[in-house]
Parts: structure tokens; sequence; C-alpha cells
């Protein structure tokens, strides 16, 4: 049982690293200001660019989104960037009420 434990843990601790190392090198190689995260929008290929306030992403509803993007894209998104899985429209509902 401890190894188990001892093996999730490490893994959680790598996955952590390898998105840390990821977030970075897109912050690094796009204009995004600081403090701020570039998402991708849309349906199909017809996705819009999005620079929103790193703040966002621990709102409840955001996470609920995040969520969705890991299981629709796992890891790896087609944009190059983190690609969220709604309508426009919905996230711009979404940031709106956040601004508030």
């Amino acid at each position: 049982m401890g190894i188990q434990l001892m093996g999730l843990a490490s893994a959680k601790q790598k996955l952590q690293r390898t998105l840390s190392a990821r977030i970075a090198s897109v912050l690094a190689t796009s204009n995004v200001p600081k403090g701020h995260v570039a998402v991708y929008v849309g349906e199909n290929y017809q996705r819009t660019r999005f620079v929103i306030p790193i703040s966002y992403l621990n709102h409840p509803l955001f996470l609920d989104l995040l969520h969705r993007a890991e299981e629709e894209f796992g890891f790896d998104h087609p944009m190059g960037g983190l690609t969220l899985p709604c309508s426009e429209d919905y996230f711009i509902a979404l940031t709106s009420s956040l601004n508030c």
C-alpha cells in the first residue's frame, strides 16, 4: 500500500513539473503580459485566442472548463496552447461574470 501511494505522489510531482515547464515555455514564446495566460476557445478548428488573468484559473467555473479540457484533449492541445472546449459565447459570458 505504501509503495502505491509513493508511486502516485511521485507521478503527481512529475506531472506538475511537466505542466509548469510547458506553461513557462508557452509564456516565454508568446506576447502574453505577466500575470496572464493565453487560451484558445471555440468549436472545431475555428478557435479564437484570448488572454486572461491567471487569477481566473482558480475560479470553480473555470476549473470545470480546465477539467473538461483535460478529459477532451489530455495534455496535447491541438493549437499548441491551452484549448478550452466551449463556445466563444459561453467563454465571454463566463469571463464577463468573473470581471464583476
